[in-house]
């Protein structure tokens, strides 16, 4: 299969691509064999991929990545690249190729420290590959000084290096670097194409396919997530029950307080084996002796590993209580289409009896205060609040509308 096939509903931004590939793999082979490099080339250094969560904006930057490695011999007879079977695109879509480099981080940001090793990685000529290429998935959460660090090694970069960020939108990113990278904006898939990716490559039932690719409206990894996991099915069900919960002050409290435990549940479980692992390959390498003392010297770097977990920790409850707003936005969407007479397909069909139910007892205009509410709530988060007080505000706005 071809580097592409991965990138659902997305073909504009594939020819793009795909013609910068070629114009790419057309400059290194002029430079081997000593030849003027083309005259236009739609070819740059610096590319930043924006758009809606689950649209696959690593997925694009990892897929470009792959065909600029591509080594197929098909492409001295015509073939672009990006033939997906080849050494250097399989290489590079696994994850193990010597010259790409994924950064992403499951803390809340990326630190000044960790972008000038990128920097002096970007400094390097390709070790085995035709282009130096790293990857940035959370260019969104670089800190102000971390990106400053950034801008010079994008602003001139070495001359086989290629920068490929990735952030929801433009205004995640600093003026300077965005306007330094070529913009590609994805969009989010098609409920049909996902479902059918569920289908054809998870080996998921069609009906199971569909239901999650509609609950989830076009986002593949939950959409994946939600048909093959049971938890995510129980936590989905019990957040669509909120709206039903919060009809006096207690149920609000009680609603928001079984939200936040449901989120620390989660970090909590997926925390827990990652930790343990961490630490214990951490001790050996400081050489510790199996169930003994640890050498002096190395409780600084304990203590730099459990604060590095605390963050962890911190990060993955905020992102599942982000995927519950996601799921109450997506809820009362519904109620809003329901109660204008819109013909546009729901997301939520099966808690139908309850969108009905909210529906007929509210008023549109009531229906998007609630809506901002939710909004509101994860603007809080984003803005460090804490996650219990932001969620009980807006529990207390549910219940008024």
């Amino acid at each position: 299969m071809a580097v592409w096939d991965d990138l659902v509903g997305q073909e504009r931004v594939q020819e793009q691509l795909a013609a910068a590939a070629r114009d790419a793999d057309a400059l290194v082979t002029a430079a081997a064999e000593g030849t003027p490099p083309p005259e236009a080339s739609k070819m740059t250094h610096a590319w930043l991929f924006t758009g809606p969560p689950g649209a696959g904006r690593d997925t694009a930057a990892r897929a470009f990545a792959a065909a600029l490695q591509c080594v197929s011999p098909d492409r001295a007879l015509g073939g672009a690249p990006g033939c997906g079977f080849c050494d250097g695109c399989h290489t590079a879509l696994v994850g193990t190729h010597a010259d790409v480099e994924v950064v992403r981080t499951d803390l809340l940001s990326i630190g000044v420290k960790e972008t000038r090793d990128l920097v002096r990685r970007a400094q390097l000529s390709p070790a085995i590959g035709r282009w130096q290429v790293i990857i940035l998935e959370d260019a969104d959460r670089l800190t102000e000084g971390a990106g400053n660090v950034l801008l010079k090694a994008v602003e001139e970069p070495a001359p086989r290096t290629v920068w490929l960020l990735c952030a929801p939108s433009l205004e995640d990113v600093l003026p300077t670097i965005r306007s330094r990278c070529r913009h590609l904006t994805l969009r989010t898939p098609p409920v049909a194409a996902v479902a059918d990716v569920l289908i054809r490559r998870d080996g998921i039932e069609p009906d199971a396919a569909a239901a999650a690719a509609r609950a989830t409206q076009g986002h593949i990894d939950r959409a994946r997530r939600l048909a093959t996991d049971e938890r995510a099915r129980a936590r989905r069900a019990t957040v669509l029950k909120l709206p039903l919960r919060v009809d006096d002050v207690g149920g609000c409290l009680k609603a928001a307080q079984e939200l936040i435990d449901a989120a620390a549940d989660d970090a909590k479980q997926v925390a827990e084996e990652l930790d343990v692992r961490e630490a214990e390959e951490l001790k050996t390498a400081l050489g510790a002796a199996q169930g003994g003392r640890m050498p002096r010297g190395t409780a600084g770097a304990m203590k730099e590993l459990e604060d590095r977990q605390k963050r962890r920790r911190t990060r993955t409850q905020r992102d599942s209580l982000d995927l519950a707003l996601s799921d109450l936005t997506g809820f009362y969407r519904d109620v809003l289409a329901l109660q204008l007479g819109s013909e546009i397909a729901l997301a939520n069909t099966d808690v139908r009896d309850a969108l009905d139910r909210i529906a007929r007892a509210s008023t549109p205009e009531r229906t998007l205060r609630r809506i901002q509410a939710v909004v509101s709530c994860r603007e809080a988060l984003e803005a460090n609040v804490a996650p219990l007080l932001a969620v009980e505000a807006m529990t207390m706005a549910l219940r008024t509308g």
